[in-house]
């Protein structure tokens, strides 16, 4: 993963000078063509497993980097694919972002990272600056866009894919999947077990879709149950451990405070029992607590939060995978939507109420 544009070739140092490795020197070391190696580093679906592994064990060795303007000249591409996520300080946009660049990478693709902080004309900026630097394609986190944004993808004819969210009706690419359904059926387990006052713990859902379904996916439960969620049980917060225990020790100071609290990620899951810690409050015998995204953050914890799995690895490949395809003018699908799993832990239990009345 790389955050500029590369410098050409890399150097190889000698005692009295600076030679650079070329594809030649690749080809003589591994024994074959360069046109060969040509295929290897440009179409390696096209060279069989025994002979890229040996070119690709030259490249290694001779540290050879093909020169990328010589490279583009003759694909008309730059190899750089842009991925535009809303933070670096979420930690599951990187994991998304990770598995995008293995996949391109084993096809030749850099990807070059920007974020725009939930900022939409931000994000329109940034786009602009990467097709202006030459970036073949993109991938973006949401549903959630600026119509510019389209706009000038089409004007620029560059492929793109939203993730992290997945509707069929849209009429831009997308993969991910339902983060209404996600919090829906967390909902429908913590009512199944007698709780009736809810609390939510999300991100500020302007520009940010994913808190928006995951917050309808609660309040759509409720409703199928004949409940509601209570404004004073809400809190909007930044994604961070201190933002989310601020919030949730706010909620636990209120004379009629929720009986399970649902937060739309593992963040505000961990940070929500922090609070709780803190103010002697038990988890789950007093108070539920779940997240979405079944993190190690989540899991590691006394007790273990119960989540929802997302498949946010899963995504980047896919997406990977999609705008290759593309690129290649191959066909694709417009939506993908991927499966949730509830995992369950120890930090849901009965309400307090029915548990009283079990003992």
């Amino acid at each position: 993963m790389v955050k500029a544009r590369s410098a050409g070739s890399r150097l190889l140092v000698d005692d009295a000078q600076v030679v650079r490795a070329s594809a030649l020197d690749v080809a003589r070391q591994a024994g074959v063509s360069s046109a060969t190696v040509s295929r290897v580093l440009n179409s390696p679906e096209r060279v069989d497993p025994h002979t890229r592994a040996r070119v690709l064990e030259a490249v290694r060795q001779l540290r050879y980097v093909p020169h990328g303007a010589a490279r583009s000249l003759r694909s008309r591409r730059s190899w750089m694919i842009g991925a535009v996520v809303p933070s670096f300080e979420y930690a599951l946009y990187a994991r998304t972002t990770s598995a995008l660049q293995r996949r391109l990478n084993a096809q030749a693709y850099s990807v070059v990272v920007a974020e725009h902080h939930y900022d939409l004309a931000k994000e329109m900026s940034v786009a602009a600056q990467l097709i202006e630097h030459g970036v073949d394609a993109f991938m973006f986190v949401g549903l959630d866009h600026a119509p510019e944004l389209f706009a000038l993808l089409e004007e620029h004819q560059r492929p793109y894919v939203l993730t992290w969210g997945a509707d069929p009706r849209s009429p831009h690419p997308n993969i991910g999947f339902d983060n209404a359904a996600a919090t829906h059926a967390m909902a429908r387990h913590l009512i199944a077990l007698g709780h009736r006052r809810f609390g939510l713990l999300s991100a500020e859902p302007q520009h940010n879709d994913r808190a928006r379904a995951r917050g309808a996916g609660l309040r759509r439960a409720l409703r199928e149950a004949g409940l509601s969620l209570d404004a004073r049980h809400i809190r909007y917060a930044p994604i961070s451990l201190r933002a989310a225990e601020a919030a949730m020790s706010e909620l636990l100071m209120l004379p009629d405070r929720p009986t399970a609290v649902l937060g739309t990620n593992d963040v505000f899951g961990v940070g929500a029992l922090l609070a709780c810690r803190r103010l002697g409050v038990r988890v789950p015998e007093d108070i539920s607590i779940t997240g979405v995204d079944n993190t190690e953050l989540g899991e590691t914890q006394q007790p273990g939060l119960t989540s929802v799995a997302t498949p946010i690895v899963e995504v980047g490949s896919a997406a990977a995978e999609h705008l290759i395809a593309r690129l290649e003018g191959r066909g694709w699908e417009r939506c993908l939507s991927l499966p949730v799993q509830l995992v369950f832990r120890t930090s849901t239990g009965p309400a307090p109420k029915l548990r009283r009345s079990m003992r």
